[in-house]
């Protein structure tokens, strides 16, 4: 099988025009697509750069009164940069999965410095105390959640005394996530079944994931009854109605994303033949999301759906070989909006970095 770096597909991309497709990669079906170290290095500079930078800022606070406003670091210590709290969370999970792949990582002092500065256990609780003001119950519900328990995760499988003193650090902070989706879950009665952040089944993935790990039976329980009553009996999902305008999330895929992990595989098979049954056709194709305006935040969304699709792709097709077909898909949407991460402009580039990376995170040979 050909494995092709991303410093390759990169080099490749910008040669082509941002409206046409890379057709040198698109042409191989069997095409690995790997990140080196030159590329970790290049997308470490945006969450490195930004993760201590207070401004622009968009805080989503409800303001009780005039003693509840402050600046964006007062307010948040430790997550301030990146334009907002989930993005500086997502920005910090993005240094630690690359320091954590890549020990010889050029600027690893200065990040590894930097994450202690930002995750420092006066930092958290702070950040603990505004999570707890009666006006915030649903801050950052459940995105922002999510991104959180993901930063821990990856903290917790990281045999290193950096990340076990950052963990500890963070421990207050996500306990105190997990409280609350132990609390809210069983109080919605619907899924929320939009591409962007309050999307339901995308909250409970990188929490199960959180779980799963961590082996928290009672918030894995949880997740795992409030996705079957979601979804279990869900059929013919209209794909075809996506992306909407802004979307960074496929409403369909992510439901399949977090089914597959929550039934047992024969299971899933079943439920995913009766939800997206065209994805078994091995002529499947769904064409990556195009952006016309990449200066505006809410276009460049559209980016992030695309390695979104890409990780939910790979996730079906590295754990059933009748669904392969599809990692060649997921190599297209990523291979579209990968040359858009590197130099991008600060409306994407604070965030879609995160996603690049886990997209290729689920990559398998």
């Amino acid at each position: 099988m050909k494995k092709i770096t991303l410093f390759t597909i990169l080099a490749i991309a910008f040669a082509c025009t941002s409206n046409n497709q890379p057709k040198e990669i698109l042409e191989e079906e069997t095409t690995v697509i790997k990140l080196d170290i030159h590329q970790a290095n290049n997308l470490a500079q945006m969450p490195l750069h930004c993760m201590q930078q207070e401004f622009p800022n968009k805080l989503g606070q409800t303001l009780a009164n005039e003693d509840a406003l402050g600046t964006p670091k007062e307010l948040h210590p430790a997550f301030y940069g990146c334009f907002d709290w989930h993005s500086s969370v997502h920005g910090h999970w993005t240094l630690v999965s690359l320091l954590k792949t890549f020990p010889e990582l050029n600027e690893r002092e200065i990040i590894e410095q930097k994450l202690l500065e930002n995750i420092s256990a006066e930092n958290i609780l702070q950040e603990l105390e505004y999570f707890k003001r009666s006006t915030e119950s649903s801050y950052e519900r459940t995105y922002g959640w999510a991104w959180l328990l993901k930063l821990a995760e990856e903290l917790h499988t990281w045999d290193n005394h950096l990340a076990k003193e950052l963990e500890s650090n963070l421990q207050p902070l996500t306990e105190f996530i997990i409280e609350k989706y132990i609390d809210f879950l069983p109080r919605l009665k619907y899924p929320i079944r939009v591409g962007e952040h309050t999307n339901t089944a995308f909250g409970l993935t990188f929490a199960w994931d959180y779980a799963n790990t961590t082996e928290h039976t009672d918030l894995k329980t949880l997740i795992e009854s409030r996705a079957r009553e979601f979804y279990f009996t869900d059929s013919q999902c209209p794909l075809s109605w996506e992306p909407s305008g802004f979307d960074f999330l496929s409403p369909c895929l992510e439901e399949a994303d977090l089914m597959r992990r929550v039934l047992p595989k024969g299971e899933f098979q079943l439920w995913l033949g009766e939800f997206l049954p065209q994805l078994s056709d091995k002529d499947f194709n769904i064409e990556t999301a195009k952006i016309l305006d990449r200066t505006d935040g809410k276009l460049v969304h559209l980016d992030g759906l695309n390695f979104s699709r890409a990780w939910c792709l790979y996730g079906i097709a590295n754990n059933f070989e009748e669904y392969s077909h599809l990692k060649k898909i997921a190599n297209e949407h990523i291979t579209y909006s990968l040359p858009n991460v590197v130099g991008d402009s600060y409306e994407g580039g604070h965030w879609l970095g995160s996603f690049a990376i886990y997209a290729l995170s689920q990559v398998s040979d």
